[in-house]
């Protein structure tokens, strides 16, 4: 019995993700996959990563899945493995392809597909059978780097100091605090005096955002900013102007969500008015048919008792006594 349980551990271990049809297509094989640079991996929450291998006919394709923690983690993994010439695919939010891959994360899965680009139904029905998926929102950081001059496929999502030391490792750790919280979206811009890189910290509360912007102007030749719970940095920028221009566009707009209870019919009070009368009503029909019923009774008893015995009253005469 041991020895059968220690040869199904690995089994359990290895739960599948690929299902056996995809579309039309057919697996035909199916294998775990080793990851380098593992560390980061590991940062961004990496759990498993598994290969299959697809056929119909004579079209064949090769698909990779890797599942990570969270949705932030899988941000941050397809940010990180997107091809610097992939363009944007219409498939998902996130999604890129280059003329032989389709490149997509949802939820908390990184997907490629080599050789065979499906279709919005096929990934769909895909999205149906990942086990373990998570659909958390993806964190709003994404959205306060500017736009206008920003370098296809430049951005990166920081969860700690694994992967600053990779993407920006003019920024130690340390000053960038992850142990209260922060993570940064990081992008390149293209600027009249060359290339800039824009760092954006978020930190839980605008008071430690404040408290990290000095520690981040004590780096040399960094220029920073604090929007509400935001820091942005640019490290040793060409021109100090273009730098300024490029921070004055990072701005923090505060999303409030409101909690408050949605009134009802109930709520109305012209609706309980007239269900009051209503009910007087349904009350009034009830008593005149119980009336009607009752009264149809005694009629009915008076007629056909002899002489009307039916109808006489029994008096007690207590007065006489």
């Amino acid at each position: 019995m041991k020895y059968l349980a220690a040869l199904l551990l690995p089994v359990a271990a290895f739960a599948g993700i690929w299902p056996d049809n995809f579309g039309a297509f057919h697996r035909t094989g199916v294998q775990p996959v080793d990851v380098s640079d593992r560390p980061l991996w590991d940062e961004y929450g990496f759990q498993q990563a598994e290969q299959a291998q697809y056929e119909s006919g004579v079209q064949k394709f090769i698909a990779t899945a890797y599942r990570l923690q969270d949705s932030t983690g899988a941000l941050g993994a397809y940010e990180w493995q997107r091809p610097s010439d992939a363009k944007p695919s219409p498939v998902a939010k996130l999604a890129v392809e280059t003329p032989g891959l389709l490149m997509l994360a949802h939820g908390n899965y990184v997907l490629l597909f080599r050789g065979y680009k499906p279709t919005v139904g096929e990934i769909d029905a895909l999205y149906q059978t990942l086990p373990s998926l998570d659909q958390s929102s993806l964190p709003a950081l994404i959205g306060y780097l500017p736009k206008d001059q920003m370098v296809a496929n430049s951005e990166r999502y920081v969860t700690g100091p694994v992967a600053l030391q990779k993407f920006n490792s003019g920024i130690p750790p340390s000053t960038a605090a992850f142990h209260l919280g922060a993570e940064a979206q990081m992008g390149r811009f293209k600027a009249p005096g060359g290339e800039l890189g824009l760092a954006i910290f978020s930190y839980p509360t605008p008071q430690i955002a404040r408290e990290r912007l000095v520690d981040f102007q004590r780096i040399s030749g960094a220029m920073a900013k604090r929007a509400g719970p935001l820091v942005a940095v640019i490290l040793s920028p060409g021109s100090p102007d273009d730098a300024e221009r490029l921070l004055a566009k990072v701005r923090y707009e505060p999303a409030i969500t409101w909690n408050e209870r949605v009134p009802t019919a109930r709520d109305n009070i012209g609706n309980l008015v007239i269900n009051a009368f209503e009910l007087i009503g349904i009350l009034l029909a009830f008593f005149v048919v119980a009336g009607l019923a009752y009264g149809g009774m005694r009629a009915f008893l008076r007629r056909g008792g002899p002489g009307g015995e039916a109808d006489r009253m029994i008096t007690l005469h207590l007065s006489d006594q």
